[in-house]
């Protein structure tokens, strides 16, 4: 088996390799030279895996393309994968999340946009529906965009069910449990520290990552705040303390160990940087009832961040954890965190990262 990684930036996409130990990497690019990858998947549910990119052209505007071949040629839908309707009076800013579904449904894949849009493609990317359920939701309006631009950046299909839930900056977390059609908010418990009471909707959810064990317990990064919850969204706790800071992009769940996650904090909130220059991992292997710092081999006097999706896990038994910082270096881990080797360096900023076992 070799671990391959993608690895999205400002400035293109670069593929790492690992044949043993997922700690000795070659690395290929770059691919895409020059185009910002802000999402990138690896679906390996095809007879042949593709490399599915949501690309940045610049004058020529966002995209998705696609590779058969591991990154040697790059193919692309005709007048563009996504394309709002007429009627909607919007055009596409970024593409933000490519998600593929389950095994059972191995064409469909999902796309979290710019603005707040959530797509649907039966044909494995090459062609994308707006799904209008939640287009058209009533909250959509009032959907104000965080920081870095108005994006559904987080699509959780659920693979027993017909149930999807979608995080976004800054509307909050949304769940349809008809195959998205009706859509609900579920962020009651999630704080907004802005305002003086928590709303039904409108906090800036930075990722949502589902628990191993029970895909109802899911845990969130928020804005401020590090979050729980056991219901589907249905209430959320606190689970930050022990914590050095409640900041931070990313979280990140193990796919097959129930109760263990890692978050990435960060000093709030106009700082941004790791607490003392440190970047460290926080793991819990309680569902956050506590907290360990993990993460030897990454540096100390990093003043740099890891983004929301630059951080993910791969699905081996014991589990890989892989991020990406703004300041071009790639870090790998085969121990659930506890020690991390590098895996490139000097790269442009690193927006995504994405882990994939090929045979």
């Amino acid at each position: 088996m070799t671990d391959l990684l993608a690895i999205g930036t400002r400035k293109g996409l670069w593929l790492a390799r690992s044949d043993d130990d997922r700690r000795t990497w070659s690395l290929d690019g770059p691919h895409l030279l020059a185009q910002e990858v802000a999402a990138v998947s690896v679906d390996t549910r095809r007879p042949v895996p593709r490399v599915l990119a949501g690309v940045q052209y610049g004058h020529w505007g966002p995209s998705v393309t696609w590779s058969d071949d591991l990154g040697r040629t790059w193919q692309e839908t005709d007048h563009g994968a996504i394309r709002f309707p007429e009627d909607t009076g919007a055009a596409l800013g970024r593409v933000w999340q490519l998600r593929p579904d389950t095994a059972d449904r191995p064409d469909l894949v999902w796309a979290g946009c710019e603005p707040h849009s959530l797509w649907r493609s039966t044909d494995g990317g090459c062609s994308f529906t707006l799904v209008r359920g939640l287009w058209d939701h009533p909250h959509r309006p009032t959907w104000e965009p965080g920081a870095g631009g108005g994006a559904v950046h987080t699509v959780l299909p659920d693979p027993a069910s017909d149930r999807v839930t979608v995080a976004m900056s800054t509307g909050g977390v949304y769940a349809s449990d008809d195959g998205a059609t009706g859509w609900t908010p579920r962020n009651r418990g999630i704080s907004a520290v802005f305002l003086p009471e928590p709303p039904e909707y409108g906090q800036c959810v930075h990722k949502v990552a589902v628990d191993a064990g029970d895909p109802a317990r899911m845990y969130a990064q928020n804005h401020f705040g590090v979050f729980r919850t056991d219901d589907g969204g249905g209430s959320w706790t606190s689970i930050a303390d022990g914590l050095p800071a409640d900041f931070g992009f990313p979280i990140a769940a193990s796919p097959n160990a129930p109760g263990t996650a890692w978050v990435v904090p960060l000093v709030a909130d106009v700082q941004r940087v790791p607490p003392d220059g440190r970047l460290r991992v926080h793991r819990t292997h309680d569902a956050g009832d506590s907290w360990t710092e993990v993460g030897a081999g990454l540096p100390d006097g990093a003043w740099t961040a890891v983004l929301r999706d630059a951080f993910c896990t791969d699905d081996h038994e014991r589990t890989g954890l892989y991020l990406g910082t703004r300041d071009g270096c790639v870090y790998a881990s085969a121990d659930e965190g506890e020690t991390f080797t590098l895996v490139a360096e000097h790269l442009p900023d690193v927006l995504v990262v994405r882990a994939a076992r090929l045979p």
